[in-house]
């Protein structure tokens, strides 16, 4: 996590380094622009981009950090590309499209080479059976184009490439779409902020919208999850079936 934690203080204890750990990703989750509006100060218009890319890259491609933002934060970063914000709208895309499909394609490795074990093991907490469930009935639905459907679904999309690795997906194939997946899912997010950031009621009402956009996003993984515990109870057989490891 050193990828983002230059910014924490230095704490006297350890109680009070974890306390300032969890209190850095609220309020980053809370209010990105502030966020970004430091670094832009703080590090200038060329370094700014280095949290940006790390954050998308470590949301990504670290299956124990599905936690960071990631919609909000390219919406957030598409209003400071837009004219007098500080940062260059075609810099931003292509660099956190990279970061995006670099963070992919080391889960996937992760995945592949350590997967199995890592879900033995049970110590990421947040890989419950029915988030791997939903993943894998959404690779079963939609095959390949899952890669780019998960880019989505907040917390989803860093598992998706993970367990792609674990059911030994073709790398070639799924190369091809993580590209595809990570161009739509940046460009969407930042152009929205682009565009409409400058409006005055987005302005007025800023952490609101932010707080909608995670809501939004996180609606379809509730629901599926949901329907998931729904189905184990009325069949346990046929979830208990989804959670095993891919062929």
């Amino acid at each position: 996590m050193a990828c983002i934690l230059y910014a924490l203080p230095k704490p006297e204890a350890p109680e009070r380094h974890s306390v300032d750990i969890i209190q850095f990703f609220l309020e980053l989750l809370r209010d990105p622009r502030g966020f970004i509006a430091q670094w832009i100060i703080d590090l200038g218009p060329v370094w700014v981009y280095t949290p940006l890319f790390l954050i998308i890259f470590c949301e990504t491609g670290l299956v124990i950090t599905p936690f960071l933002p990631g919609d909000s934060l390219l919406f957030a970063a598409g209003v400071f590309a837009a004219p007098g914000g500080g940062l260059n709208i075609v810099a931003l895309i292509v660099l956190l499209v990279i970061a995006a499909v670099a963070g992919n394609t080391s889960n996937y490795w992760i995945g592949r080479k350590m997967g199995q074990a890592i879900i033995d093991s049970g110590k990421v907490k947040s890989l419950t059976p029915e988030r791997i469930a939903k993943v894998q009935g959404m690779f079963e639905k939609y095959g390949l184009l899952a890669i780019v459907l998960t880019r989505f679904f907040p917390i989803i999309r860093t598992f998706a490439p993970f367990l792609a690795g674990v059911g030994a997906m073709r790398f070639g194939r799924f190369t091809l779409f993580n590209v595809l997946g990570g161009v739509l899912w940046v460009s969407i997010f930042t152009l929205l902020g682009y565009f409409f950031g400058g409006i005055p009621f987005v302005q007025d009402n800023f952490e609101l919208i932010i707080v909608a956009i995670v809501v939004i996003s996180f609606i379809p993984t509730v629901v599926g999850v949901i329907k998931l515990r729904l189905e184990k109870k009325k069949n346990p057989s046929s979830v208990s079936g989804h959670t095993d490891g891919q062929d």
